[in-house]
């Protein structure tokens, strides 16, 4: 296990600034992820670490030492890629053993290692078979099998997903973390999808545009996004975002906006010291709304026509148009709710997160 610190860590494609300096502490044992959409930098900051690509500035230290200068094979990591990159012309054995007859291993001790790792990963029975006999969970088995086998310092996953179906997906994810509680090992891991940061990271770093925008357990990201960006990419359906503006009334705070006026406490405002008179946006998940009780005002007058039913099985997402936007709810799969309808929704101030609607950061009281 070791501890990976990036200082200032920058990199340049001519013009193009993929990294701006980043800034991140990964601690022993930790299984890191990074997410964010195709071009924030998430994989050119893995590959920094991964000794594939220089760094234009700062620093990578890994296990107390700075690597900038080190090759890929001084750095003591193990990488596993999207396409598996396994040799067709070897056996499963023999892609697992190929790396450790390059250190010069003992065959006993290539075939030691290698069946503690078919053990770990259930590929003893697929070891005599080449890659082209395998299906695709069983080539990303190998591929995870083969980095295990070199017993590295550092473990680093590029999307390595993201050529399977849903299913196989799912279950992938469940077995790397249960591989990754059994090794205990260091790893960084970059994705493009939320629910794969959400489900396998102990921390998630959320990535735009080459800058990091948040770092935190995968819950505290989802309760308290730093900003408007976070907000919107974590979370499926992502949270409602509607802008309004503020009033003060009587000890309470009004929320203005297209098809809704909200009256909330004023202690549910968090940038109350500041009065009303000024521009937001209120978000709301769509777990947050539900239909007001029979025979109950909905709250503040928000209501919304049903433009889209998504029946899930366990449930149903219900698009409605308020004042022009775009507003998704997640319900119950029995919500009686039909296309057209006006659709009376009810939701707790306590739920809702404000973002200053010019710089996007989340207001905090």
């Amino acid at each position: 296990m070791v501890r990976v610190n990036l200082q200032r860590l920058r990199k340049t494609f001519g013009a193009v600034e993929a990294v701006k300096g980043l800034d991140l502490t990964i601690d022993n044992g930790e299984f890191i992820v990074f997410v964010g959409p195709s071009g924030c930098g998430k994989t050119t900051a893995l590959r920094m670490v991964a000794g594939l690509e220089d760094a234009t500035s700062g620093q990578i230290w890994i296990d107390g030492k700075v690597v900038n200068d080190l090759g890929p094979r001084e750095r003591d990591i193990a990488m596993v890629f999207q396409n598996y990159a396994l040799y067709p012309h070897m056996t499963v054995y023999e892609n697992l053993a190929f790396c450790l007859q390059m250190r010069k291993c003992s065959k006993d001790d290539i075939r030691r290692r290698i069946d503690e790792v078919a053990k770990i990963l259930n590929i003893a029975e697929l070891l005599s078979r080449k890659p082209s006999e395998l299906s695709g969970g069983q080539r990303q088995r190998v591929a995870v099998g083969r980095a295990i086998v070199r017993q590295p310092k550092l473990f680093l996953f590029d999307e390595p997903l993201s050529n399977l179906d849903a299913k196989l997906r799912a279950h992938m994810r469940a077995e790397l973390k249960r591989l990754h509680y059994r090794l205990g090992a260091t790893a960084i891991y970059v994705t493009h999808d939320q629910v794969e940061a959400m489900t396998l990271g102990d921390r998630v770093v959320v990535m735009k545009d080459g800058v990091l925008q948040q770092v935190g357990a995968p819950l505290e990201i989802y309760a308290r996004p730093a900003n408007v960006f976070v907000a919107g990419f974590i979370g499926s359906p992502s949270m409602n975002l509607l802008a309004c503006r503020t009033f003060g009334s009587d000890g309470a705070i009004v929320l203005e906006g297209k098809g809704f006026r909200f009256r909330i406490p004023d202690r549910a405002f968090p940038a109350r010291r500041q009065g009303g008179g000024r521009d937001v946006l209120v978000g709301i998940r769509p777990e947050s709304l539900a239909l007001s009780v029979d025979g109950a005002a909905p709250l503040a007058g928000l209501s919304g026509t049903a433009e889209v039913i998504e029946p899930l099985g366990a449930e149903v997402l219900v698009t409605l148009n308020v004042g022009g936007e775009d507003v998704i709810m997640r319900a119950p799969a029995n919500t009686n709710i039909a296309l057209k309808d006006v659709v009376p929704i009810a939701v707790n101030p306590s739920e809702f997160h404000f973002f200053d609607s010019e710089t996007g950061q989340r207001l905090e009281s």
